[in-house]
């Protein structure tokens, strides 16, 4: 009897499927051949000629990110790297960065804000433009904290272009003629800044979600969005200080990116990602050109005189204001957008996007509906507590198919190598790659596929897997993992469990059935996003300034220069 282990986002842990009792369907078209239409079929052909171009690298450089990531896994190093993706992540500069602009440091705030938001806008265009999967799983084990993170296409990354594009444009701020820095405090932040940058691209190899090629790549978008913000930059300002007229240019012209966002093949969320940010950039825009316009605009900030519990006081309020902003705005808008968009709909107004529900077709949305990954929830804050306190609760390691990506790209590799197998005869390695692409690290030992493997792996692998062979023929095969375990008091120095199942491979049925099921996702969400973030981005830049004046305690107008 065939049995293997259910995947973490899958069945529980430890619970086993029977196969062989499953009930066997007709088959129509073989599995493999199904993964490679897939994107011939939702593609455009010269977007899918694109992809197809550049689908070879991320297969080329998988078993050498595997190799890299066998020779340097340690326990600290796993919760290391899971912990600092974090601080690349958009849940912590959408909750940072208004800080900023409260604390005296509004200008480069904004310049932060501008980057970010075009990072995390353009890499997710290109993600869903060319619709790459990540390197394959297994042989790479994935390492995160992050339950959405694997359900993104992989081409760029975009942890990589927030890393590198706050560092980048730190460094240049830290060096400009106006940095009233002295030399060792310059040193030391430029120090930080190239730690950051190179511990958050280094940690996405590591944690095997990114190959070389989306990093690289993520980086260099990064660093060019910084060296345009940073030099183009006060060109833009200049621009907007035109009139209501030019902000109006600029927020249509946001407006028409998030309509040619490219709709992806596979049920990604880079697009829901790509909208918030937006939204916050539209919303900084605002709130900055009223703001600049004000009596309030020339009150200062000044940390000495206002003092610490003071200071700590109006951080508080001001992430209250949003967190209630955003708990109000966003079931008001959920409950009264969709007897809007069915208006619209009927006159045939209408712009449908794929994988998004029209009006039309539903009731009601869940008021407690989870629309985002930007931002948490207030009922979310124990838990990102708990994961803080104890990093290996919130810790995965997950081997196997986590996307719709990942599945088809599984069962497309495995077929082609299939083909191959069968075109140059039995005995031949059914490896994808020719022999000469990958360096002889190998033993002379010729009984490998006779091995059975191992019944259970605590995440590092033996030193005969640690051969570039090896790992290429473990892409495309049918191994699911659990992971993480459950951490009771007394263990929370526990590290997660990974179970490697049979070696069978598992079917197309077998392999979407591991999946977890993608939400419904309805259309007017991409508005309710949109208005939400605008208004967090307005609150954080104009609002809560003015409501701090009115408090008393939180005010500084009482600083004024005469």
């Amino acid at each position: 009897m065939n049995t293997s282990f259910s995947h973490a986002n899958g069945v529980g842990a430890g619970t086993k499927i029977d196969t062989a009792t499953e009930k066997a369907e007709p088959v129509v078209v073989d599995a493999g051949l199904q993964s490679l239409d897939h994107y011939k079929r939702a593609l455009p052909k010269w977007r899918y000629y694109l992809r197809q171009q550049a689908l070879p690298l991320v297969r080329w450089e998988t078993p050498y990110l595997a190799w890299l990531q066998a020779t340097l896994r340690f326990p600290a190093l796993d919760s290391y790297f899971a912990i600092t993706a974090n601080l690349g992540t958009h849940t912590f500069f959408m909750i940072g960065l208004p800080i900023l602009f409260w604390c005296g440091y509004a200008s480069f705030g904004k310049g932060i804000v501008h980057i970010l938001a075009s990072g995390v806008f353009f890499t997710g265009f290109v993600k869903d433009f060319f619709s790459l999967p990540r390197p394959l799983s297994p042989p790479l084990h994935r390492i995160t904290m992050s339950g959405s993170a694997a359900l993104e296409y992989g081409f760029p990354s975009t942890h990589s272009a927030n890393a590198v594009s706050v560092a980048v444009y730190a460094l240049l701020c830290l060096r400009s003629p106006d940095s009233t820095y002295e030399p060792s405090t310059r040193a030391t932040l430029e120090g930080l800044a190239y730690f950051y940058a190179i511990s958050i691209v280094f940690g996405r190899l590591y944690c095997g979600m990114h190959g070389f090629l989306d990093v690289i790549v993520g980086s260099v978008m990064g660093a060019v969005i910084s060296l345009v913000e940073f030099y183009y930059g006060p060109s833009l300002e200049l621009f907007l200080s035109n009139g209501w007229t030019s902000l109006c240019g600029l927020l249509l012209l946001i407006i028409l990116l998030i309509r040619v966002h490219p709709e992806p093949a596979d049920d990604c969320p880079c697009f829901d990602d790509s909208v918030a940010f937006a939204g916050v950039m539209m919303g900084l825009e605002i709130g900055t050109w009223r703001f600049g316009r004000s009596s309030w605009v020339d009150i200062p900030f000044d940390l000495n005189a206002l003092g610490w519990p003071v200071v700590i006081l109006r951080i508080v309020f001001g992430v209250l204001i949003i967190f209630a902003w955003r708990e109000v705005a966003k079931p008001s808008l959920l409950k009264g957008l969709p007897h809007l968009f069915r208006l619209i709909e009927f006159w045939g107004l209408n712009l449908p996007r794929r994988f998004f529900m029209p009006a039309s077709e539903y009731k009601n949305i869940p008021l407690r509906l989870r629309v985002d990954n930007v931002m948490p929830n207030v009922s979310d804050l124990p838990g990102l507590i708990t994961a803080v306190r104890h990093p290996g609760r919130g810790r995965s390691v997950s081997i196997g198919p986590q996307s719709a990506a990942d599945a088809y790209e599984t069962l497309a590799y495995r077929e082609r190598r299939r083909r191959e197998s069968v075109s140059v005869g039995p005995g031949a390695d059914p490896s994808l790659r020719n022999k000469a692409s990958i360096p002889e690290i190998r033993t002379p030992d010729n009984d490998y596929d006779s091995r059975p493997p191992p019944a259970r792996s605590s995440g590092i692998s033996s030193t005969q897997h640690n051969r570039l062979s090896d790992f290429e023929k473990l892409m495309g095969e049918g191994t699911v993992v659990v992971s993480p375990v459950e951490i009771t008091a007394g263990e929370e120095g526990a590290e997660p469990e990974v179970y490697i199942g049979s070696q069978d491979e598992l079917g197309h049925k077998e392999v979407f059935s591991k999946l977890v099921k993608p939400r419904v996702r309805y259309d007017v969400e991409v508005v309710t996003k949109l208005v939400v973030y605008a208004g967090i981005g307005w609150l954080a830049v104009e609002v809560v300034p003015v409501l701090y004046e009115f408090i008393p305690g939180l005010g500084a107008g009482h600083l004024r220069v005469a």
